[in-house]
């Protein structure tokens, strides 16, 4: 019985890396060609890498007020209960807007949306902070927390134990992007 629970869980856990976002994305990019801008066709699915534009007037991250065409944040308590503890997740915001990739010269537009979500993401995360009981919030990370109204004491004035992670598209990134060119 203790073989087939073990080998059920190995099964599981193979299924869940495999159809992780990171692998789904890693998997469709190495199954596409990559394209000159030139030699896009309309309405065929192929990728581009290249630098990431801004359009318009580009998006700030939160935390590290970096210029960018998409970030990803997400802030996160710690919670306990006697033997237990787990992450409450806070906030979890993403923004994104249009944006060139300039390859080789060319550029082409990116029109991604978030309503609808037309988008499949996975970015590396760049800037993380934290803080806890013995370790107070920097500066930066307060006033990013007063932005998004979370107190960083609780009832008896210590910490709370927050952590938070940003992910972005930095202008000039080299970025891969794959889709239905139009």
């Amino acid at each position: 019985m203790i073989f087939i629970v073990l080998i059920a869980l190995i099964i599981l856990a193979i299924a869940i890396y495999y159809f992780s976002n990171k692998q789904v994305i890693i998997r469709t990019l190495a199954k596409t060609p990559n394209k000159p801008v030139g030699g896009l066709k309309t309405n065929s699915f192929t990728k581009v890498t290249g630098k990431a534009l801004h359009v318009k007037q580009p998006l700030i991250a939160p935390f590290s007020k970096r210029k960018c065409v998409y970030y990803k944040i997400i802030i996160e308590e710690k919670r306990s209960n006697g033997k237990n503890s787990h992450w409450k997740t806070l906030i979890k915001e993403s923004k994104i807007q249009e944006f060139f990739i300039k390859s080789k010269g060319e550029h082409v537009i990116v029109r991604p949306s978030l309503k609808p979500k037309n988008f499949k993401s996975y970015l590396v995360v760049d800037k993380k902070t934290s803080s806890g009981t013995f370790n107070s919030p920097t500066k930066e990370f307060l006033e990013l927390l007063k932005n998004y109204n979370i107190k960083s004491e609780g009832f008896l004035g210590f910490n709370k134990s927050l952590r938070y992670t940003e992910a972005i598209i930095e202008l000039e990134e080299t970025v891969t992007v794959a889709g239905i060119a139009k």
